[in-house]
C-alpha cells in the first residue's frame, strides 16, 4: 500500500461517523500502527496520533494500539520513552471502556516472561484509564484490574530470602510496591467518605461502598499471595514487609474492622462454605497484626487473652495443616504468641470439646512426626508443651487420655508420658494434691499407658520412647509408695496394672531378644533376609533424631548399616529389662518393709 492509498484511508476515517466504522477498519489502523512500530518509526506513529485533526479516529480506535505499543517499549529500549509517551497519550484520548477492555485483555494474556514488564508498564495506564469511566462503572473497574493484575503476580515465585528480594529478579517486590501506590487513590477517596458520618451512618454512596468492597478483596488476596508465601523475617527491611504494611493501612483506611475479619466472620457465614482461599488470608491477617504486630495499635485492646487464643486457634490450625514451610513457621508463630498472654493453668477442659482444639493438637502431632525439617520439629514440641502448660489439671488430664488414644506414635506417646510424670510430681508437693493425678484419674491414665497395643508380639523397637518413660514413670511411682498407699483402691490397682504390664513386658523382650539375635546371627553368616515379617517389623528402625521417625526397609540398607541397628536393638532389650529388673527389685523391698 503506497503513500497516497493511506491517506485516502485516513481521509476516510476522518469523514466516517464513530458508530459506521466496521471491524476491518479497527484492523486496518493497527496493521497500519504496527508497520510504523516494525520500521522503528515510533516518533511519526506519535506525530500522527496526536495531530488534533485525528482525535475523533484516535478515540474511536486508538485502543487497538496498546498492545502492539507496549510490546515495542518492552521490547526496544531505544524507543521505550516515546512509546510511554504515546500510551500515555492514548489513555488520556480514547474510550476508557474500550482502552479498558484493551489493558484487561492484555494482561490476561501476559508471556511467562514478560508478567513483571508489563504490570508495571500497564498499571500508570489504568491508573489514567479509570478515572474517566462513567459514574456507577468504576468501582466494578477497579475490581476486575486489581484482580487481573494480582492473578498474573501469583505466578512469579515469591523470594524466599532477604537477598532473593533484594535482587527481584523476576520483579515481583517492585510489582508490589507499584500496586500499592495504584490502589491509594482509590483508598483515599475511600477513607475520606468513611470518615464522615452522620449519626454513625456512612455518607458513602453505593458505588462507594462498591469500590471499598474492591479494595477488601484485593487486601484479602494480597494476604494469601503474596504474603502468605513471604518470610518477612526483617521488621522494615524488605519490600515484602513494606507491603504488608501498607496491605494493614489500606485496612485500617477504609475502616474495615479487623475483628469482624479476624473473629466474627464466621459467624456471618459457616465454615462449612468457606475454602482455604477465604480462611487463609485471615490467617495470614492474624499472624501479621498478632505475630509481627502490624497494625496493632489501631486494634481495640477489649478482648481477653483467653477469647484471642480461641479465635486465633483457627487460623493457626489453617496454617498448621498446610505442607508449605512458609505456612508452617507462621502457623507456630501465630500459636505460641496466641498462648503467651493466656496464664498457666488456667484453661478448663470445656474448651477441648471445640473443633479446633481438638484439630490443631492433631496437625502440631503431624509436624512432630512427618516434618521432614528439624527445625519446624523442635518449634512444634516447644508449642505442644506450652500449650499444655496452659491447660488446668483436668484439661490436662482429658488432653493426655487423648493423645494416648489418638497420636499412634512412640515417640509422641513418649513425651506425654513424661508430661503425666511430671503431673504427679508437681501433685505430690504439698498443697497440689488432686484426684485427676493421684486418685482415679491416675489409674485411668496407668490403663491407658502400661500396656502393649499387640502384646507379646509388639514391636518394643519401634516403641522404645513409650516403653522407656513408662517404665522411668512406675518406677517413681513405686518409689513414692508411702503417699499413693494413703489411697489404698488407688494403689492396689496401681500395683496390679504394673504386675500384668510387667509380665507381658518380659514375655516381649524374650521374643524380641530371640527374632533380633537370629536376624544378627543370620547377618553375620551372610544369609538374606527372607521372611516378609522380619521385613515388616525391621523397617521401623528409628534411626533419626528427637520425634522425627524414619522408616527404611533394613533388608536395603548395606551390611553395615544392618548390623548396627540389629546391636542397638539387643542393647535396647537389655536396657529395657534391667528397668523391668529394678521395679521388681524395689516392689520387693518396699514391700518387706511394709510387713
Amino acid at each position: 500500500m503506497d503513500e497516497d492509498q493511506v491517506k485516502d484511508i485516513i481521509q476516510r476515517w476522518r469523514d466516517t461517523a464513530e458508530e459506521d466504522l466496521k471491524p476491518e477498519d479497527y484492523q486496518l489502523f493497527q496493521g497500519l500502527a504496527s508497520v510504523c512500530l516494525t520500521r522503528g518509526d515510533v516518533a511519526r506513529l506519535q506525530e500522527f496520533l496526536q495531530d488534533r485533526a485525528n482525535a475523533p479516529m484516535v478515540r474511536t480506535m486508538g485502543c487497538v494500539l496498546v498492545a502492539p505499543l507496549l510490546t515495542e517499549a518492552l521490547k526496544r529500549e531505544r524507543s521505550m520513552d516515546r512509546c510511554q509517551a504515546t500510551l500515555t497519550y492514548l489513555s488520556r484520548t480514547c474510550h476508557p471502556e474500550e482502552l479498558l477492555r484493551s489493558l484487561l485483555e492484555l494482561i490476561k494474556d501476559i508471556q511467562p516472561g514478560r508478567i513483571s514488564e508489563t504490570i508495571l508498564a500497564a498499571l500508570p495506564l489504568l491508573q489514567t484509564a479509570l478515572p474517566r469511566l462513567q459514574a456507577g462503572s468504576r468501582a466494578a473497574a477497579v475490581g476486575s484490574a486489581l484482580s487481573a493484575v494480582q492473578e498474573q503476580l501469583s505466578r512469579l515465585p515469591v523470594p524466599y530470602s532477604r537477598q532473593q528480594e533484594e535482587a527481584d529478579e523476576l520483579g515481583l517486590c517492585r510489582c508490589c510496591g507499584a500496586l500499592a501506590n495504584f490502589t491509594k487513590p482509590f483508598v483515599e477517596e475511600v477513607a475520606a467518605t468513611a470518615s464522615g458520618r452522620t449519626g454513625g451512618e456512612r455518607l458513602a454512596s453505593p458505588e462507594q461502598e462498591e469500590l471499598r468492597a474492591e479494595l477488601v478483596k484485593f487486601c484479602m488476596r494480597s494476604l494469601r499471595d503474596p504474603l502468605l508465601e513471604a518470610e518477612l523475617r526483617e521488621n522494615g527491611q524488605s519490600p515484602l514487609w513494606v507491603f504488608a504494611e501498607e496491605i494493614m493501612a489500606t485496612l485500617a483506611a477504609i475502616q474495615e474492622s479487623l475483628p469482624g475479619l479476624l473473629f466474627f466472620n464466621s459467624v456471618r457465614r459457616s465454615r462449612q462454605s468457606e475454602d482455604s482461599q477465604s480462611r487463609e488470608p485471615r490467617a495470614c491477617l492474624a499472624y501479621l497484626l498478632f505475630v509481627q504486630l502490624i497494625a496493632m495499635e489501631s486494634f481495640p485492646a477489649v478482648f481477653s487473652p483467653v477469647f484471642v487464643l480461641q479465635c486465633n486457634m483457627d487460623h493457626a490450625n489453617q496454617l498448621l495443616s498446610s505442607k508449605k514451610e512458609s505456612h508452617l513457621l507462621k502457623g507456630l508463630a501465630l500459636f505460641t504468641k496466641s498462648l503467651d498472654n493466656v496464664q498457666d493453668n488456667s484453661l478448663p477442659a470445656g474448651l477441648l470439646d471445640l473443633r479446633s482444639f481438638f484439630c490443631l493438637p492433631q496437625n502440631l502431632r503431624l509436624v512432630l512426626t512427618e516434618c521432614p525439617m528439624q527445625h519446624l520439629r523442635e518449634s512444634g514440641l516447644k508449642a505442644l508443651q506450652q500449650f499444655i502448660n496452659k491447660l488446668d489439671m483436668e484439661a490436662k488430664h482429658k488432653f493426655f487420655r487423648c493423645m494416648l488414644k489418638t497420636s499412634n506414635h512412640a515417640g509422641v506417646e513418649g513425651f506425654i508420658v513424661k508430661n503425666i510424670r511430671n503431673q504427679v510430681e508437681i501433685s505430690l508437693q504439698p498443697g497440689n494434691a488432686n484426684t485427676w493425678f493421684l486418685g482415679e484419674g491416675l489409674v485411668s491414665l496407668l490403663g491407658l499407658l502400661l500396656c502393649l497395643p499387640h502384646g507379646a508380639e509388639t514391636d518394643l523397637l519401634n516403641g522404645m520412647d513409650r516403653v522407656m518413660e513408662s517404665l522411668s514413670l512406675l518406677r517413681y511411682l513405686i518409689l513414692r509408695d508411702k503417699e499413693l498407699k494413703d489411697q489404698a483402691t488407688v494403689w492396689h490397682e496401681l500395683c496390679r496394672i504394673k504386675d500384668e504390664y510387667l509380665k507381658i513386658l518380659r514375655v516381649s523382650i524374650s521374643m524380641s531378644r530371640t527374632y533380633y539375635s537370629g536376624e544378627l546371627k543370620s547377618l553375620r553368616e551372610g544369609q538374606k533376609l527372607k521372611a516378609a515379617e522380619a521385613r515388616e517389623a525391621l523397617k521401623s528402625a528409628r534411626l533419626v533424631k528427637g520425634l522425627k521417625v524414619k522408616r527404611e526397609n533394613v533388608s536395603s540398607l548395606s551390611p553395615e548399616v544392618q548390623h548396627q541397628v540389629l546391636q542397638s536393638a539387643l542393647v535396647t532389650f537389655d536396657l529395657m529389662e534391667s528397668l523391668v529388673a529394678r521395679i521388681e527389685e524395689i516392689s520387693e523391698e518396699r514391700q518387706r518393709l511394709s510387713v
